[in-house]
């Protein structure tokens, strides 16, 4: 079956999973494993907390919520239903990541100029905003399709360690294509950010509910604007290699609120064969 049909029919049997909860039972759809995503369904009315936190829950019993890449293994989420609580305890899985150590490497590759330090804060300032949006849509229930076409050439959760100093972790899927080459929304959504960053290049936010977002980096052009409303597939930038990058590839990011997922995990290849059912008392 090809890549793009597979994608449509468990993107099919995932909705159909999670928008037929029962009135008695909890639905998660994704990898209980470090980096994932979670999507999951309750019976509609339900109040749900995630390590006491309080989620929000759409109309239909829709919600979201994920950990990052060392996150610890125990978590708990409270289904609050008909006036009933019930505590569920949920184990996730831990993963080893690819660490790099390099010796002898020039100071300049090491720690940007000193000059640039303000618009590096700056930068960060701005995009801790933007994901911190929260809309109540749920586009982000849908399979995602892969942004652009070509080998993947990092993975989420690589390291390097230059001169014994560790590096920030890489929280993204790259993929290795030419400049130019299109990019494509993996989700309905709307444009958050569109700028030029110091680190990350040409830059896009997309908004897909509940705070949930996807992230474009090191882009060519853009072919949207802040504001504008995107449909899955849609082209919605071109490929470069803009910002702190050693050649063109796309950098996809994918989080909820300020929690660096893994885009890989949601991806059909990598998707679990079917949802997790938790019977409600």
């Amino acid at each position: 079956m090809k890549v793009w049909a597979k994608a449509l029919l468990l993107c099919a049997l995932n909705w159909a999973a999670l928008a037929s909860s029962s009135a008695k039972e909890l639905v998660l759809d994704g990898q209980l494993t470090q980096g994932s995503l979670i999507r999951a369904t309750v019976p509609s009315g339900a109040k749900v907390w995630f390590n006491d936190q309080p989620l929000a829950v759409s109309e239909q019993g829709h919600f979201v919520f994920g950990i990052g890449r060392d996150a610890a293994f125990k978590h708990q989420l409270t289904v609050e239903h008909q006036g009933k609580r019930q505590q569920i305890p949920l184990t996730f899985s831990g993963r080893q990541y690819d660490i790099q150590r390099i010796s002898g490497v020039e100071q300049k590759y090491v720690e940007p100029p000193k000059e640039v330090t303000a618009r590096i804060a700056r930068d960060n300032r701005r995009v801790r905003e933007v994901r911190q949006t929260f809309s109540a849509k749920t586009l982000f229930l849908d399979t995602p399709l892969k942004p652009a076409a070509g080998r993947i050439s990092g993975v989420y959760g690589s390291q390097r360690i230059f001169n014994g100093q560790p590096r920030n972790p890489h929280f993204g899927l790259d993929i290795a294509a030419p400049v130019g080459a299109p990019v494509l929304a993996p989700w309905d959504g709307k444009i958050l950010l569109a700028e030029d960053l110091y680190f990350s290049g040409l830059t896009l936010i997309v908004d897909h509910g509940m705070g949930v977002t996807s992230t474009f980096m090191h882009l060519h052009r853009f072919n949207v604007a802040v504001g504008d409303t995107v449909t899955a597939g849609m082209q919605i930038a071109e490929v470069g290699a803009t910002g702190r990058v050693t050649g063109p590839h796309l950098d996809w990011r994918i989080n909820w609120f300020q929690e660096r997922l893994d885009p890989q995990l949601l991806l059909p290849e990598f998707a679990p064969a079917a949802p997790k059912r938790i019977p409600l008392n």
